[in-house]
């Protein structure tokens, strides 16, 4: 009888992963924040469009030529490629936070599936949890929509790092639920130096784009 009670459950669990893409997040953990401070997060998430032609700017589109061949087994279409690389650039800036950091964060969170659910609910490509639209966003938020999702986690990280005075370890830590761990930001960290290592070169208004920056050594992410 214990047997076959463990073997439905597997099977269970196992139909489970199926029916949504599995994702490795932990679970960011529901805190109380002070009225001002949710005020100050809400108008972070409020609904700011990537401006149209942002991806024409040389520096972007430089980081775009540098990135876009990392991703090319992830999003072999190409539009679609370079609006989440896009996206990721500009609401990474628009949070002070660094692009290749966040790629290396929906690496290890999401596996750059969009859809992906954690056992936790967690949900997109920066496995948010559902609590925070209802703290500092609305109830109606989408967070399986690109820009949704990436504002809001971009948002959270900012949080949190302002939390831990700029300590990127202890706020990944709390980003992924699992502070005072080691695991998860070694793991982001090593996506990081691993795939998404870039330096800025020095551009001038005639300098060719094409994969700029990028470190040789980096890998594709399969």
């Amino acid at each position: 009888m214990v047997r076959a009670v463990n073997l439905f459950s597997a099977l269970v669990l196992a139909g489970a992963l199926l029916v949504s893409p599995a994702a490795f997040a932990g679970a960011q953990v529901e805190e109380r924040l002070a009225p001002s401070l949710v005020t100050v997060l809400s108008r972070a998430v409020s609904d700011s469009p990537v401006p149209t032609r942002y991806a024409d700017g040389l520096q972007v589109r430089t980081w775009l030529a540098a990135m876009s061949p990392r991703l090319a087994k992830r999003f072999p279409d190409a539009t679609e490629r370079m609006e989440f690389l896009a996206t990721v650039h500009y609401e990474a800036t628009r949070a002070g936070l660094d692009p290749q950091l966040l790629l290396a964060i929906i690496q290890h969170e999401s596996g750059f599936k969009k859809y992906a659910v954690s056992l936790a609910g967690a949900r997109g490509y920066l496995q948010v949890m559902p609590f925070w639209t209802k703290l500092i966003g609305g109830g109606e938020h989408n967070l399986f929509h690109l820009r949704t999702n990436l504002r809001y986690g971009c948002v959270i990280l900012r949080h949190y790092l302002d939390i831990e005075g700029g300590d990127l370890f202890r706020a990944l830590g709390r980003y992924n639920g699992s502070l005072g761990r080691s695991e998860y930001p070694d793991a982001v960290l090593a996506n990081l130096s691993r795939h998404w290592q870039y330096e800025t070169p020095r551009l001038t208004s005639t300098a060719a784009v094409g994969p700029l920056g990028a470190i040789a050594g980096q890998t594709a992410v399969q």
